[in-house]
C-alpha cells in the first residue's frame, strides 16, 4: 500500500478534482486490493492493476453526477469546429520551478477546469487513452471528447500562466 498510495491517489484526485472523492477513493482501491491479495502479492503488474481499479472508480463515480453537467457541456457553439488542435504551451512557462512546483501549479490548473473538461483531458494526458477509449469509457461521442479536450487545454494555458505568476510573488 505505501509504495502505490501516492499514485492512486493522485489518479483519483486528477480525475474528481476533489480532494475528499479522491480520498474515499483511494479506500475503495486498497479495500478492493486487500480483497485481491493473493493474487496481487508479490505481482509485477499490481501497480497497473491499481491504477486501472482507481481510474475505473473514479470514472464510475463522476458518471453518477453526469446528469448535473451534461446539458450545459454537451451545448456547441453554432459554426465551432470540432476538430483536434495542436495545444502550444511554451517550454519556458514552468521552467524555472522545480518539479514539485511545476506538479503543484498543474494541480491546481486542474482543479479550476470544469469537470466535463478535466476528465477526459486527464484520461488523454495522464492516463494515455485514445480519444475512442476516453468516449467509450465516458459514454459519449468521439466528437465531445474532442471538443471538451480541447476547450480544457484552451482554459488550462491562463490557469497555468496564473499559477506560475502567484508562485513567482510568493517566492
Amino acid at each position: 500500500m505505501r509504495s502505490y498510495q501516492d499514485m492512486v491517489y493522485t489518479t483519483a484526485a486528477r480525475l474528481t478534482g476533489n480532494d475528499a472523492q479522491a480520498q474515499d477513493i483511494a479506500q475503495e482501491v486498497f479495500v478492493r486490493a486487500y480483497e485481491h491479495f493473493a493474487a496481487l502479492a508479490g505481482s509485477a503488474t499490481a501497480g497497473g492493476w491499481l491504477k486501472t481499479v482507481a481510474t475505473n472508480l473514479a470514472i464510475n463515480h463522476l458518471n453518477r453526477y453526469r446528469k448535473r453537467w451534461r446539458m450545459f457541456s454537451e451545448m456547441r457553439v453554432a459554426g465551432e469546429e470540432s476538430e483536434e488542435i495542436e495545444w502550444e504551451v511554451p517550454d519556458t512557462l514552468l521552467a524555472d520551478f522545480s518539479a514539485e512546483q511545476r506538479g503543484a501549479i498543474v494541480e491546481q490548473a486542474l482543479r479550476g477546469l470544469p469537470e466535463h473538461q478535466r476528465v477526459p483531458l486527464v484520461l488523454y494526458h495522464f492516463e494515455d487513452l485514445s480519444y475512442q477509449e476516453i468516449a467509450a469509457r465516458l459514454g459519449t461521442s468521439l466528437a465531445k471528447v474532442k471538443t471538451d479536450i480541447r476547450r480544457a487545454r484552451a482554459a488550462l494555458l491562463p490557469a497555468l500562466q496564473a499559477g506560475a505568476a502567484r508562485d513567482t510573488l510568493e517566492s
